[in-house]
């Protein structure tokens, strides 16, 4: 595991994927990353020192180990041994999943860490997120993280944070208006640019058209209002800005492959049968 390591060290030193960032400190406290989507923290070196809130008690990670930080993660952490160094590799919940989705049955948890730190360094290697090898060696990496011991962390992680999961950046306004109607035209004039030029840079830069955007972040914010607050379909279709529920319902089965109840039933079903104790 320790040669793995060194070469995870020495593929850091590149630039790095969206979704990963290192963080290091030679201070004694150092403020957590302000935790938003699913992550996983991998020490390069040093080792810190975590208070569990929930069970009174401190844990050190070192070097080689990993740590699933969560909502109640304290935001100010001991460094016991310096310098220190961490990977940050962030998920969004659609990869997620759409991992569980494949797993039938409930899992066993197991060691999964050399797996792990085999994937991790197989991603940070990779020139190009786009490659189909690198997308199916992320996949990978959920997969053993959802089996390892600490699966159940990860997986209950879902349903705890609260803010909507983005799988790409787009322009801060339609983020906080997605639940409203607009038209290219009135983006456009926003930016003081014809149509046709905002539409071909904003895709450009995107990925997706402005419209194609706002339907996708309506509907994971239904998917997650569903799942988070027990919503039914109408209810969190109207609330994202859908006037016509059958209209939501073929947005949502083409984006996701499911119907939205039989999504969000199977979703729960996942979570419930991969968190049991025992």
């Amino acid at each position: 595991m320790e040669k793995i390591l060194q070469k995870i060290i020495l593929a850091c030193k590149k630039p790095l994927h969206e979704g990963f960032s290192t963080y290091s400190s030679t201070k004694d406290f150092i403020e957590f990353p302000e935790i938003t989507n699913p992550c996983l923290c991998l020490v390069l070196e040093g080792k810190m020192q975590l208070s569990s809130v929930k069970e009174a008690k401190t844990k050190e990670y070192g070097a080689g180990e990993c740590y699933i930080p969560t909502a109640l993660t304290p935001k100010e952490i001991k460094i016991v041994e310096k310098p220190f160094r961490a990977l940050f590799l962030e998920f969004n919940t659609d990869e997620i999943i759409e991992v569980m989705l494949k797993i039938e049955g409930k899992i066993s948890p197991k060691d999964n860490d050399k797996n792990i730190l085999s994937c991790i360094l197989k991603l940070t290697e990779f020139q190009d997120e786009n490659d189909f090898l690198f997308k199916h060696k992320k996949e990978e990496l959920i997969f053993n993280l959802i089996t390892g011991k600490d699966g159940k962390k990860f997986i209950e992680n879902i349903v705890k944070f609260q803010n909507p999961d983005e799988i790409y950046k787009i322009n801060s306004w339609i983020k906080e208006n997605f639940k409203e109607d607009f038209s290219i035209e009135d983006l456009a004039q926003k930016t003081n640019m014809s149509t046709s030029s905002f539409h071909q840079k904003f895709k450009s830069a995107i990925g997706m058209g402005p419209l194609q955007c706002q339907k996708k972040l309506r509907l994971q914010e239904a998917r997650r209002l569903m799942i988070n607050k027990g919503l039914n379909v109408t209810d969190a279709a109207l609330e994202v800005g859908y006037e016509s529920v059958s209209q939501f319902i073929r947005d949502y089965k083409k984006m996701f492959g499911r119907p939205p109840q039989k999504d969000i039933q199977e979703i729960k079903g996942c979570i419930e049968t991969q968190t049991k104790p025992g």
